[in-house]
Protein backbone atom coordinates (compact mmCIF):
# COMPACT_ATOMS: atom_id res chain seq x y z
CA UNK A 1 0.00 0.00 0.00
CA UNK A 2 1.23 3.65 -1.37
CA UNK A 3 1.01 6.78 1.85
CA UNK A 4 -1.31 9.68 -0.43
CA UNK A 5 -0.32 12.88 1.27
CA UNK A 6 -3.61 15.32 2.40
CA UNK A 7 -2.25 18.76 1.54
CA UNK A 8 -3.61 22.46 2.59
CA UNK A 9 -4.45 24.05 -0.39
CA UNK A 10 -3.99 27.28 1.45
CA UNK A 11 -2.89 28.91 4.28
CA UNK A 12 -4.54 29.26 7.27
CA UNK A 13 -6.19 27.67 10.47
CA UNK A 14 -6.84 24.24 10.20
CA UNK A 15 -9.76 22.23 11.89
CA UNK A 16 -10.76 18.65 12.63
CA UNK A 17 -13.76 19.07 13.49
CA UNK A 18 -16.79 21.57 12.43
CA UNK A 19 -17.37 23.11 15.51
CA UNK A 20 -15.25 23.04 19.36
CA UNK A 21 -18.37 20.90 20.47
CA UNK A 22 -18.29 18.35 17.30
CA UNK A 23 -16.53 14.77 16.94
CA UNK A 24 -13.62 14.92 14.74
CA UNK A 25 -14.06 14.47 10.85
CA UNK A 26 -11.70 11.60 11.11
CA UNK A 27 -9.64 9.76 13.87
CA UNK A 28 -6.52 7.72 13.13
CA UNK A 29 -7.11 4.41 11.43
CA UNK A 30 -10.77 5.68 10.15
CA UNK A 31 -11.38 4.34 6.86
CA UNK A 32 -11.89 7.13 4.12
CA UNK A 33 -13.57 7.58 0.43
CA UNK A 34 -12.04 9.81 -1.88
CA UNK A 35 -15.11 12.39 -1.27
CA UNK A 36 -14.85 12.10 2.88
CA UNK A 37 -14.18 15.28 4.36
CA UNK A 38 -11.58 15.13 6.61
CA UNK A 39 -10.87 18.99 7.52
CA UNK A 40 -11.56 22.57 7.10
CA UNK A 41 -8.83 25.84 6.31
CA UNK A 42 -10.51 28.76 7.70
CA UNK A 43 -8.96 32.06 6.27
CA UNK A 44 -10.64 35.27 7.16
CA UNK A 45 -13.79 33.89 8.18
CA UNK A 46 -14.11 31.56 4.70
CA UNK A 47 -14.09 28.04 5.34
CA UNK A 48 -12.84 25.40 2.37
CA UNK A 49 -13.79 21.79 2.92
CA UNK A 50 -10.50 19.28 2.66
CA UNK A 51 -11.28 15.90 1.12
CA UNK A 52 -9.28 12.91 1.32
CA UNK A 53 -8.79 12.60 -2.36
CA UNK A 54 -8.03 8.93 -1.73
CA UNK A 55 -9.78 5.92 -0.57
CA UNK A 56 -7.91 4.15 2.30
CA UNK A 57 -7.18 4.48 5.72
CA UNK A 58 -5.81 7.36 7.73
CA UNK A 59 -2.49 6.45 8.49
CA UNK A 60 -1.03 9.59 10.16
CA UNK A 61 -2.28 12.98 11.62
CA UNK A 62 0.38 15.70 11.06
CA UNK A 63 -1.46 19.03 12.13
CA UNK A 64 -3.77 19.22 15.28
CA UNK A 65 -6.97 21.02 15.46
CA UNK A 66 -6.63 25.08 15.82
CA UNK A 67 -3.24 25.00 14.06
CA UNK A 68 -1.58 27.57 11.38
CA UNK A 69 -0.80 25.66 8.14
CA UNK A 70 0.83 26.77 4.91
CA UNK A 71 -0.15 26.25 1.23
CA UNK A 72 1.29 22.62 0.37
CA UNK A 73 1.90 21.49 4.13
CA UNK A 74 0.87 17.55 4.72
CA UNK A 75 -2.37 18.01 6.91
CA UNK A 76 -2.31 13.81 7.39
CA UNK A 77 -1.67 10.71 5.46
CA UNK A 78 -3.87 7.86 4.03
CA UNK A 79 -2.64 4.54 3.42
CA UNK A 80 -4.25 3.65 0.06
Amino acid sequence: MALHDIVSPLPGTFYRRSSPDAPFYVELDAAVQPDTVVGLVEVMKQFTEIESGVAGRVAELLVEDGEPVDAGQVLMRVEA
